[in-house]
């Protein structure tokens, strides 16, 4: 109940509950707001008084309240490709359902709804059918991880220092002061680049990891100007970054045409060796994004350089040949 409210805050509200598609029952807005009848009817006049087309359609307190549909549609109208825009663009945020994110995002898509034309709309249900992102392996940010997502995203907004404990995939726990730069989405999770102020030095961190954040609210840094993200990841093999190294692997020809199909980095380069086998050179960090990749390709490819990863993917093969012994 939002009785703390004055009047105009209330007013606000109420507009904008019931320019959402079928409005809202006079019922609710009464119990939302703390009105009685007497004090709604005095609202919708005042919004009237306005201008704004509210109508007010029913008997006693089921009656429903909107405005009209027309008058929502007079500002913006969207296509038919823009409403699949739209929904296939929520799709890819699919793994960050449960979270206060996802449900802005939910809100700001229905407040679009009255934009999209009357014969439009009823192709609009379906494209639920039409149009899918298939789910990945994807983390799970409900819960308390929400509430980091909101802290993290104010703190981007606001430019705040955050004070969080953070676990490493090794387990190792420790605390860092952070100015975080960017917010980026990879393989169905969330990373935050952030300089770690000790260390003076921008680092990629897994939301997920987060055991405590803190934001510091009365405290602001200067944004770097300077700061491009995607800078950041020249040399990265998908999220984490590195220096970059000359790799080159070796492919068998059963696998080289889905290789070729793909950008697997923008500095690859292709060519057939004197066996057949498609070559693959990368400027890129050796990380464990690569390893992880190149051994997911089992005997179909061969690291040619550089002698190090050579190495460390011959001591994987043989621990994990060794399981099977």
């Amino acid at each position: 109940m939002n009785s703390s409210l004055n009047k105009s805050q209330k007013m606000v509200m109420i507009l904008s509950l019931v320019s959402r598609r079928g409005g809202m029952p006079a019922s609710q807005l009464m119990e939302k707001f703390d009105l009685d009848p007497r004090s709604l009817r005095r609202y919708l006049s005042d919004l009237r008084e306005l201008n704004l087309p509210i109508q007010d359609e029913g008997r006693g307190d089921d009656r429903m309240i909107e405005i009209d549909p027309r008058w929502r549609r007079s500002g913006v109208q969207l296509t038919l490709t823009e409403v699949l825009s739209l929904h296939f663009g929520r799709t890819l945020f699919n793994f960050l359902d449960g979270t206060s994110f996802a449900g802005d995002l939910n809100d700001a898509i229905e407040r679009l709804q009255p934009a999209i034309s009357r014969a439009d709309a009823l192709l609009a249900k379906q494209l639920d059918k039409k149009f899918i992102a298939v789910a990945e392996h994807a983390k799970d940010y409900r819960g308390e991880r929400s509430d980091v997502i909101d802290e993290i995203i104010s703190a981007l907004v606001y430019n705040n220092p955050v004070v969080v404990r953070y676990r490493k995939a090794t387990g190792i726990t420790k605390a860092y002061r952070l100015h975080l730069f960017s917010l980026a989405t990879f393989r169905q999770g969330l990373y935050v680049f952030g300089l770690d102020t000790d260390a003076n030095l921008v680092k990629t961190f897994a939301v997920e990891r987060f055991l405590e954040l803190t934001r510091q609210r009365n405290e602001k840094f200067e944004y770097p100007t300077t700061w491009e993200p995607r800078a950041h990841l020249k040399n990265a093999f998908g999220i984490i970054d590195g220096p970059s190294q000359d790799v080159i692997l070796a492919f068998s020809e059963r696998v080289s045409g889905y290789i070729r199909e793909r950008t697997w980095h923008p500095t690859q380069q292709f060519s057939t060796l004197r066996d057949g086998r498609l070559k693959l050179r990368l400027s890129v960090a050796v990380t464990i994004e690569l390893t992880t990749w190149i051994l997911g390709h089992g005997s179909d490819v061969e690291v040619l350089s550089p002698p190090s990863l050579v190495q460390h993917i011959r001591d994987e093969l043989t621990a994990s040949a060794a399981q099977y012994t």
